[in-house]
């Protein structure tokens, strides 16, 4: 699949994931050889314009947060590229990749576990500044207020440890600490899923508010349907260390065309109880990423009478209609839709 297959319409692309994966090594026997590997990520690509927000969902460990820590170089990922600005910094050393982690920086699901409890919020903040090496002790001071201003916060607070706020408060330290060097992408894992449901709208209206204001892109993981349609401009469906589905926010939302994509639409609840939805229960488990199936995964999970004509095929993405890209499955979607693409 070509770079620029599911990008965001032609516009330039801060972010560029070309075949990603990222597979972790696992062992057994006396000698502790390698006898497979964890498929977490297997071959995804997309793309994020400037000032754009591409949702990704799925279940919990098809490889979400993997990918996000894989984009980032938290974790070396095992094969294909990323591209940050048009450079690559897939294979880059550490010495030459930190100055150019001030253009993308990452919040972390739990901020209690992301944030040091022996480091004052002023310090947690100012350390990225610290670590590239910007302004005196002064204007890091300086910053370290505006940051607390701009995720509202008292500027008092900079002289207070984490364990002193609430997770709301401390995610706000953390989106702070995100935005010291001023970078134009944020990789968003699951920022709300560890808040109570009265704190999350206030973190989400932050971050959009931070997004017109600083013209900031996200890459927003999620699993909450209803989150990531208020937020995103694209979503993009991830199931077994794979995209199946990208599309623009309404019309994935409007018109799913994978299988496994109406599963969890059907899932999700709507606040309207005149509305009746079919749900879609889903049989089987999720196949093991150490052994996943030569075809179809979802259709071996479902145990789809097609599946076995799938060993072997291509299921990359296809544009189904103009900005909709679907898995080539005939296992995931209707007669109709593969009569389509096939």
């Amino acid at each position: 699949m070509s770079k620029n297959e599911t990008s965001n319409g032609g516009g330039v692309s801060l972010l560029e994931v070309n075949d990603l994966k990222m597979h972790f090594p696992v062992r057994g026997g006396l000698s502790l050889r390698q006898v497979g590997a964890v498929k977490a990520v297997d071959g995804v690509s997309f793309a994020i314009g400037a000032g754009e927000t591409l949702g990704l969902v799925g279940e919990s460990g098809c490889g979400k947060s993997t990918l996000g820590k894989a984009i980032v170089r938290l974790l070396k990922p095992t094969a294909g590229q990323v591209k940050i600005k048009g450079v690559d910094i897939t294979d880059m050393h550490q010495r030459p990749l930190r100055p150019l982690r001030q253009d993308f920086q990452m919040v972390f699901q739990d901020p209690a576990e992301s944030l040091d409890p022996r480091m004052s919020v002023g310090e947690l903040v100012a350390e990225p500044l610290v670590i590239q090496k910007m302004g005196t002790r002064p204007e890091r001071s300086k910053r370290v207020a505006e940051l607390l201003d701009q995720v509202g916060l008292p500027r008092t607070a900079a002289q207070r440890f984490p364990f002193e706020f609430s997770g709301g408060q401390r995610q706000r330290i953390g989106i702070a600490r995100a935005l010291a060097v001023k970078p134009e992408l944020l990789i968003l894992d699951e920022p709300v899923s560890a808040l109570d449901v009265s704190v999350q709208a206030q973190v989400l209206n932050l971050l959009l508010d931070l997004q017109r204001d600083l013209g900031l892109s996200y890459l927003f993981v999620a699993h909450d349907l209803g989150v990531v349609k208020h937020m995103s401009d694209r979503v993009a469906v991830m199931y077994l260390g794979k995209l199946v589905e990208v599309a623009d926010a309404e019309e994935i939302y409007r018109n799913p065309r994978h299988a496994y994509t109406k599963a969890l639409l059907s899932a999700s609840p709507v606040p309207d109880p005149t509305v009746e939805r079919q749900q879609v229960i889903l049989e089987g488990d999720v196949p093991s990423p150490i052994d996943p199936p030569s075809g179809s995964a979802f259709g071996h999970r479902m145990s789809h009478p097609r599946y076995e004509e799938t060993i072997g095929m291509d299921l990359g993405l296809i544009e189904i209609e103009p900005g909709h890209w679907v898995a080539k499955d005939p296992c995931c979607l209707s007669e109709e839709d593969w009569a389509r693409v096939k």
